[in-house]
């Protein structure tokens, strides 16, 4: 039914059993509860494995309630090129769709977009890959064709000004395959060793490369057998702080929050904001903006902008469903956002934040029937964050346009 991981199991357990779970979780929660049987668990040696196995379980059982308001769109992907030196990249599943011919394999899905930029964090610092970076064997083969032809402005000497190391190069987390200081062949075993990670191989990975650490050093190739050992050493040792947010309750790390704004000055070029924050950080690559087109947009009416552009956002039930909505305004415009929630079949908490003359924060108002209390304690400081984030972002966009009709 559901697939999850936790850091604390008990607390996890437990918080599916508050008081306040539909205002807070929603009904389809309380739906999935009613349904459940019982919980079975897997205990994994750190919390970077149990986000790989959390990912391949969803990817073999697809349980409906991981996948119940998110298309397999919109999970995010790893995917490795097909490529001499194959780049290790991040994709949202809609990417993917377009590329599969390309790709060579591919991890996933992932829930989580933070996290699983973290843990390509870690990966990169144990086995560095290539992302962005242009393979030097490509410039080879630039001037091998200009010698070919004859362009007796290019020699074979000049290969070395092209290339040049990328930035990840020279901080470490790119193995040199700008600089040609890898070969096709080792890059490969470094692949090789990602592709085991991610399928959960850990075992293996650490076989592999105590046996490369035994040949380098036979071979008297001491540096590449330190390299090995400071992989061994890492493999042992991972760093899970990076994986774990700042509650301990991985409930409360996956917390999502939208807000929204509406911007516009005397009703010209009216446009809207939403943005978004997950477990404490911004997930800009999930930031949306609307221009406005309703009966409303060439008009000061910020309650029925609004409410066109929550309508909006709700038509796309791939982007997830949101624990909690931030609304800027006061009564009004709360009572707008409860409507169109309710129009749309969707029960979620509801906060606005209400400004003063100087457009400061000067209070956050909660509607009657929520319970917020917890909400209000543990996400004021996120609210109001993320308030003026869909301010900022608002008036970015309106600038915009406003400059081109200028």
């Amino acid at each position: 039914m559901y697939i999850g991981k936790a850091t604390n199991l008990r607390d996890r357990v437990k918080s599916y059993f508050s008081i306040d779970l539909v205002e807070t979780r929603g009904p389809s929660l309380v739906k999935m509860l009613a349904e459940a049987t019982g919980v079975r668990c897997e205990k994994t040696g750190s919390v970077l494995e149990a986000l790989i196995l959390e990912a391949r379980l969803i990817k073999k059982h697809q349980p409906r309630y991981n996948t119940k308001d998110k298309s397999d769109k919109s999970f995010y992907f790893v995917v490795v090129t097909k490529e001499n030196f194959p780049r290790v990249l991040l994709m949202r599943g809609k990417e993917l769709a377009d590329s599969t011919a390309k790709m060579r394999y591919t991890f996933g899905p992932f829930p989580n977009s933070t996290e699983l930029r973290e843990a390509l964090k870690i990966v990169r610092k144990i086995f560095p890959f290539r992302d962005t970076c242009i393979p030097c064997e490509h410039h080879y083969d630039i001037i091998a064709k200009a010698i070919m032809k004859k362009n007796t402005g290019i020699s074979r000497g000049d290969t070395k000004s092209l290339c040049k190391p990328c930035f990840n190069r020279q901080i470490g987390l790119c193995p040199g395959v700008c600089t040609g200081e890898i070969s096709q062949k080792e890059y490969a075993r470094t692949i090789n060793l990602i592709r085991l990670f991610f399928l959960g191989k850990h075992s293996h990975i650490l076989k592999n490369v105590r046996v490369l650490m035994k040949r380098a050093s036979a071979a008297r190739e001491f540096e590449k057998a330190t390299k090995y050992r400071n992989q061994i050493f890492a493999l042992e040792h991972i760093n899970d702080v990076a994986l774990i947010k700042r509650e301990s309750n991985e409930v409360l790390s996956s917390f999502r929050i939208e807000a929204f704004d509406i911007a516009h000055i005397s009703g010209m070029s009216t446009v809207g904001s939403m943005v978004v924050m997950v477990g404490g950080g911004l997930a800009k690559q999930e930031y949306k903006r609307f221009k406005m087109r309703g009966k409303s947009a060439d008009k000061s009416d910020d309650t029925g902008n609004l409410r066109e552009l929550l309508k909006r956002r709700f038509a796309h039930k791939e982007w997830g469903r949101p624990d909690l909505l931030v609304i800027d305004g006061s009564t009004a415009q709360r009572n707008v956002a409860e409507t169109v929630l309710r129009e749309c079949g969707f029960v979620i908490p509801i906060v606005s934040v209400v400004k003063d003359e100087h457009h400061r924060p000067k209070d956050i108002v909660v509607g009657q029937n929520n319970s917020m209390s917890k909400i209000m304690r543990d996400y004021r400081h996120d609210i109001l964050r993320l308030n003026a984030e869909a301010h900022r972002f608002a008036i970015t966009y309106h600038k915009k346009l406003r400059d081109r009709v200028e």
